[in-house]
């Protein structure tokens, strides 16, 4: 067909528009969200390693952006771009230390051998003391102060898992495996006793005549631990 012979075509102004191409997806589909980049990622855990830094040393009200901005090498102004808020940024310091707590409670619920999974525990408490003392420092401050800011939390996702835990050790008892005690005070005192080697780490290291508590320190915490709480669990225990 040539030029002449073509249809007319309709004035660009009455002519239908093309439909946006969109991705359709099936009713109930939703798109899942994008992962953050790994660059974001490691800024945000930069400014919560020293976020936790300052919480442990200062308290929620002592602690300041400005302050902790200017460890983690960023402006105040670039701090709130990651965490909008103080309140936000020490909720998410305690959601992580809460959840790395609660990881080791899960594996103590889900196994079947009374003393392995308890020296695990103490042992990964311990580890927990050890390894990132602020974190526990910063809790126990909370803790200590009546939990203001974080009762709610620890409710809710403490209290669950604690019950489970106490059924798990009902088991056992019924099962001859262990001695009938009152396990929800004896999970009170290993949080306590394991703790203990984070918030006061400084008083046991003079005592010991040491600068820092060594890896060998840490061991033979466990070793008596374990031989305590074990000992008060066995069937043969006299209460």
């Amino acid at each position: 067909m040539t030029a002449a012979a073509r249809p007319p075509q309709a004035p660009s102004a009455l002519r239908k528009p093309r439909s946006p191409q969109v991705r359709r997806t099936a009713p109930g589909d939703e798109v899942a969200p994008r992962a953050p980049k790994a660059s974001r990622l490691a800024k945000e855990q930069g400014i919560l390693t020293e976020a936790e830094n300052h919480f442990a040393q200062f308290g929620f009200e002592g602690a300041s952006l400005e302050n902790i901005a200017a460890a983690a090498g960023i402006s105040r102004h670039n701090l709130l771009y990651y965490f909008p808020s103080k309140e936000a940024l020490y909720q998410r310091v305690l959601d992580d230390v809460l959840t790395q707590w609660l990881a080791g409670m899960e594996d103590l619920s889900h196994s079947d051998d009374p003393q392995q999974a308890l020296r695990r525990y103490i042992r990964a408490k311990l580890h927990y003391s050890r390894t990132r003392p602020q974190g526990a420092k910063v809790f126990t401050k909370e803790v200590i102060a009546g939990a203001p800011r974080y009762g709610t939390a620890i409710t809710e996702r403490v209290a669950p898992l604690l019950k489970t835990e106490v059924r798990t050790f009902e088991r056992w008892a019924r099962e001859g495996r262990i001695a009938k005690v009152n396990f929800t005070h004896l999970m009170f005192i290993i949080w306590s006793v394991t703790q203990a080697y984070a918030e006061q780490e400084a008083q046991f290291a003079l005592l010991l005549g040491k600068p820092a508590l060594t890896e060998r320190d840490y061991e033979k915490a466990e070793e008596l631990i374990v031989r305590m709480v074990l000992s008060a669990l066995s069937p043969d225990a006299v209460v």
